[in-house]
């Protein structure tokens, strides 16, 4: 079950392990210990800044290992200690130290895990069963959204893109077991393993369910045929970073012409949509027009066979330790190469996270996040406002009709930091210590009656998508907003007692980072007030899309693995937002010390500092099947080109480490 659909899709970095090679000293921004002096720096700064960390080896419950995972570390000793105490004291009912106790306490219970088997699914299996005909699926869908088990495809309110002051329903495509629609295509030997695999885990979890060998297979066999189909329907990865081309707005009258076949006054029905609600988003029509179909083409058994499949995929981590570790077996070691499942723990832990998060930061912020980091950071922020404007008035191909919408865009953002200042009310959801499922069940239906609740309301523009344990951040378009919680502004990343250099060099993948996403190919479609529409004039954009152009060359150019390039048009936003944020950040050290005078620290002056704070940032080893799937499936270009790419065209880089300037550097879009 998806716990939380919001304005985008967020999520978290990666979880760490009990076991994991801990620092031996304090964790810093720029690290001698890490580098290998012996690279030229011109050459690959990436080795240069880390190659001594390179050989670090990856704990085998890690795809990736390095200070995201170091960060993560810390994070979740603290969040251990607060769900253990809780766990223990069982807090009066209805508090937060008695909801997440109970969770945890829950989710510790093996025993009562083992017991429970499937009992708390069945109730769910029952209604599939009770099909009796193809016009019941989908109103069946919708009910699967209020009762907390939803799958086939996304759906919830969401901020209108071109009236950012109102919440609309929205649907979107999904249904996927693979990680991308192209995984069910690709003929490459590699990639046909993987489906052979994927079909293999499904045979085994049918299997785990009760279906006897052979029916397990043909089952497995049928939902991977229907998988085939959804994706076929499904636009690729490129395609969704298209805002315009994703916005399609209807009328509840004009659906039925629009996207004929899907049996939308059933399906809103059936998920409680208020009878005010006039219009919706549907994202990709297509998707759903071939949805509605493949309820008229396919026989209803194959339907129910795929909705057991997506309850028992959505519901593997949260049963007996026979689903876990089949589920870890495909997504664990076969997709990122992992070799050991985390401990229970930080699984628990994780869950905890994504059912009450905010519960858990309200004690988490306590403990890790003090008024003078806020302040610090607040500071940092300011100064990349003033960096960014600095660099659009410099600008030599932006109008100056588009400046001058730009600066109002700047003005007008946004950054939160930390923590919110008003918490989310999980008083209504009912934890308790019976079963760990029916936790997770009763957390994704409260998440989706407040999710509902939205609609026809303004929008709440104090809201957080993020908790504020989180090691990771975002930029929001709709609302132009910059969201920094405090499970990212820690050491090295941040650390309120550290020179500017270090911060800033190391913050260039956050700050400068999420500031640079309101102005990348996406970002640049909304207006200062979060609305889609075409504030650029037609020149200003041909120019833009030309530097782009320039972006994706480069990174096509990458090849992080034999005969596997980065794809420079799925990573582009991302990578702008790489190239832009350092420069931006860059700019901001430079704004933020010129009334200082710095002098060399540990052997280095302060921009070569910056530069190493940036590239020791990203330290990261990773498994070679973990960077395979993020390649084919992620936005994000593999982390080691995240350094390489944006310093390649950095004039100041190169005199900062006394090196001559490259005479093809790409012209700068930020």
């Amino acid at each position: 079950m998806k716990l939380l659909l919001t304005v985008a899709a967020l999520s978290a970095a990666a979880f760490a392990s009990a076991q994991s090679p801990a620092p031996a000293k304090p964790i810093t921004a720029v690290d001698r210990g890490y580098m290998d002096l012996a690279v030229d720096p011109a050459k690959d700064f990436y080795d240069y800044a880390n190659g001594a960390f390179n050989q670090v080896p990856i704990p085998g419950e890690y795809s990736g290992y390095g200070v995201n995972q170091e960060i993560d570390e810390r994070n979740f000793a603290i969040l251990k200690a607060i769900l253990e105490t809780s766990a223990k004291t069982s807090g009066p009912s209805g508090t937060i130290a008695q909801r997440v106790g109970d969770f945890y306490a829950a989710g510790m219970d093996e025993a009562a895990i083992e017991a429970a088997g499937l009992k708390p699914l069945a109730p769910v299996f029952a209604q599939i069963d009770a099909l009796a005909a193809p016009a019941d699926i989908i109103p069946l869908l919708g009910k699967f959204y209020v009762q907390g088990t939803d799958c086939a495809f996304r759906f919830g309110a969401t901020v209108d893109d071109k009236d950012s002051t109102a919440m609309i329903p929205g649907f979107a495509q999904g249904g996927l077991g693979l990680p991308e629609r192209e995984f069910y295509f690709r003929a490459d030997p590699k990639s046909v393993d993987i489906r052979q695999a994927y079909q293999d885990h499904i045979a085994r979890m049918f299997a785990l369910a009760g279906d006897q060998p052979e029916k397990a297979k043909a089952n497995a066999a049928a939902v991977l045929a229907f998988e085939t189909k959804l994706a076929g329907a499904s636009r690729k990865l490129v395609d969704l970073r298209d805002p315009e081309k994703n916005y399609n707005k209807f009328k509840l009258a004009e659906l039925d012409g629009a996207v004929p076949g899907f049996d939308w006054k059933g399906f809103f029905a059936a998920a409680q949509l208020p009878a005010s609600e006039q219009a919706v988003l549907v994202g990709q029509p297509e998707f759903f027009k071939a949805f509605a179909e493949l309820t008229k083409s396919e026989p209803l058994d194959t339907w129910k066979i795929y909705l057991r499949w997506s309850l028992l995929h959505d519901s593997a981590n949260y049963l007996g330790h026979a689903f876990v570790d089949e589920n870890f077996a495909f997504y664990g070691k076969k997709l990122t190469g992992r070799t050991e499942l985390r401990p229970r723990w930080k699984r628990v832990l994780a869950a905890a996270d994504g059912a009450l998060g905010f519960d858990l930061g309200q004690l988490y912020v306590k403990r890790a996040f003090s008024p003078e980091a806020k302040a610090r950071a607040l500071e940092m922020v300011k100064f990349h406002l003033q960096a960014m404007r600095n660099r659009l008035v410099a600008s030599a191909w932006m109008s100056e009709p588009t400046k001058q919408a730009a600066y109002k865009k700047i003005e007008t953002m946004r950054a939160k930091i930390g923590y919110p200042d008003v918490w989310r009310d999980y008083s209504s959801l009912t934890i308790t210590r019976d079963s760990y499922l029916a936790n997770m069940i009763a957390a994704s239906a409260f998440n989706y009656r407040r999710n509902m609740d939205k609609l026809g309301k303004p929008v709440d523009r104090d809201e957080w998508f993020m908790t504020p344990q989180t090691n990771n951040a975002y930029y929001s378009p709709q609302l132009n907003e910059m969201c920094f919680p405090a499970g990212i502004l820690q050491p090295p990343f941040f650390d309120e007692k550290a020179d500017d250099a270090a911060n800033y060099g190391a913050l260039a993948s956050t700050i400068g980072h999420e500031l640079t996403h309101g102005f990348d190919d996406e970002g640049r479609q909304y207006d200062q007030d979060g609305n889609l529409h075409g504030w650029w004039n037609d020149d200003d954009v041909k120019r833009f899309e030309k530097l782009a152009d320039n972006i994706v060359a480069q990174y096509n150019a990458f090849e992080p693995l034999p005969g596997l390039h980065i794809e420079g048009k799925q990573t582009l936003g991302e990578n702008i937002a790489d190239v832009g944020g350092l420069r931006i950040s860059y700019e901001a050290f430079k704004l933020a010390t010129a009334n200082k005078r710095l002098a060399p620290l540990d052997g280095f002056t302060p921009d070569q500092r910056f530069f190493i704070a940036f590239a020791q940032g990203w330290r990261t080893n990773q498994r070679p099947e973990d960077v395979r799937t993020r390649i084919q499936s992620d936005v994000h270009s593999p982390i080691k080109w995240r350094v390489l790419g944006p310093v390649a065209n950095f004039p100041e880089f190169y005199d900062a480490f006394g090196k001559p300037r490259p005479a093809n550097l790409l012209p700068e879009i930020w």
